[in-house]
């Protein structure tokens, strides 16, 4: 099986930032949804981002945001891939001169694969837990089970992920990559650098 990539999401320092790259991480998410407690200021996401290392991917989320104003972050911030992580319509998240990965809740009865191919123009998409009314960030994970063994897009799993289970997690649904952001917290948007670190190994080693 080919190496499976990590994502460390919701970062608010550049502590954390370069914790995560040190470690090996493939990438780090920048959370631009106003509501959540993980939400980082344009100034904030410019030192972040100037302070890293080249080859670590830098992602902005965003929540159902207008095209102006991602169009004003991008103005001015060097992000590499947008993920969405809301209501999205293919047609939203088309045409922002950045690739981009779509965020699909999961929950049984649901057609993976058949939303996969909606967003057709998507890098990938991140399978998330489904939580009426919260649109990511829940901490708890989802059933497995209930990803299909193909799907037309590389597959991101996130969603309740740590050090505990990531191992597993990978071994059933086999993603291109994983993300986590609870799970490797000591506070909403403070990371803790030895979850990092112990993360990453078991994504490495699996």
């Amino acid at each position: 099986m080919a190496a499976v990539r990590s994502k460390i999401c919701g970062i608010t320092r550049v502590e954390d930032a370069l914790v995560a790259a040190e470690a090996g991480a493939d990438a780090i998410g920048l959370v631009f949804y106003p509501h959540s407690p993980r939400a980082v200021t344009l100034q904030q996401a410019q030192v972040i981002v100037s302070a890293l290392p080249p080859f670590v991917t830098t992602v902005g989320l965003f929540v159902n945001a207008s095209r102006r104003d991602i169009g004003e972050i991008l103005d001015v911030l060097p992000l590499d891939l947008l993920q969405f992580h809301g209501d999205e319509t293919p047609a939203d998240c088309d045409g922002h001169r950045r690739p981009y990965i779509k965020a699909l809740r999961v929950r049984p009865g649901e057609d993976v694969a058949a939303r996969c191919l909606e967003y057709r123009n998507a890098s990938g998409i991140l399978l998330d837990t489904y939580v009426p009314g919260v649109p990511g960030g829940t901490g708890e994970a989802f059933d497995w089970s209930l990803v299909p063994r193909v799907l037309p897009k590389p597959v991101i799993l996130a969603g309740g992920l740590t050090v505990r289970n990531v191992r597993s997690a990978i071994a059933q649904v086999t993603p291109y990559a994983v993300d986590v952001s609870g799970g490797v917290e000591v506070g909403k948007g403070v990371k803790d650098a030895e979850k990092i670190r112990a993360f990453i190994r078991e994504v490495q080693s699996a």
